[in-house]
């Protein structure tokens, strides 16, 4: 998920659809960005999902795609250093990676054309749409990593850790699932501790170390450049 600045639109949203906080599109997109878009997004992006495919909100099936592979999904990918990382290592599962950004969603096919994964699909919109398609109990891993901190009091409802989004996701995980969260926010990492067990998780690790097969953003660069330092949480449903 990116740390957006752009001034979200607060006008309530149209029949059947909800607001969305955060940046749809950033700096002009280069030649083959745009080529990226064109023909590789189409062929990666899961159907099914939005109202407009799927007006009855009905479950996606995910067999043809996925086989008997474990699912696990990535919470706002940003550039899709992790979640093209992921992949690659582990060809065994099936991953999904929501995100609505648009040039953070063709920085990931330029990643999926170099390594030629086949193993992964796209939401490129707004995670909720997933929640309310994916079949119940069918997530064995989730990353949330350097989610949108909304740093300001009043903001803090926007935040990813929220039952707004905790509860669905835990209708989603299988038992035992993993729910990993990587942030930098001191504060984030607080509200999640609070908020992420009324969920239904416990906490099995709380560490300023990463996980062993971690591999670091470029938020998290970012944040390490700045003085800020990471911190990692695992949960299990």
């Amino acid at each position: 998920m990116t740390d957006s600045t752009t001034p979200p639109s607060e006008s309530p949203p149209a029949p059947g659809r909800r607001n969305f906080y955060g940046r749809i599109k950033g700096k002009t997109l280069r030649a083959s960005q745009k080529s990226y878009l064109e023909e590789d997004l189409g062929p990666l992006t899961l159907q099914g999902v939005t109202r407009d495919e799927n007006p009855t909100r009905t479950p996606v099936p995910l067999e043809p795609w996925r086989g008997q592979k474990p699912l696990w999904l990535e919470v706002g990918f940003g550039g899709g250093e992790h979640l093209i990382h992921q992949a690659a290592q582990n060809p065994g599962i099936a991953i999904l990676g929501a995100e609505p950004f648009v040039n953070g969603i063709a920085m990931l096919l330029g990643k999926v054309r170099a390594e030629r994964v086949e193993n992964l699909r796209l939401h490129p919109g707004d995670v909720r749409d997933l929640f309310e398609v994916l079949p119940e109990a069918s997530l064995e891993k989730v990353f949330l990593n350097y989610p949108d901190p909304w740093p300001k009091a009043r903001h803090h409802r926007r935040r990813f850790v929220t039952q707004e989004y905790l509860q669905p996701l835990a209708r989603l995980c299988a038992p035992g699932a993993e729910f990993r969260i990587a942030s930098d926010i001191p504060d984030y990492i607080r509200q999640a501790r609070e908020e992420v067990p009324l969920a239904g998780f416990t906490l099995t690790d709380d560490s300023p170390t990463p996980w062993q097969d971690w591999l670091s953003t470029r938020y998290e660069q970012k944040a390490l450049r700045e003085g800020r330092t990471p911190h990692y949480l695992t949960y299990r449903r």
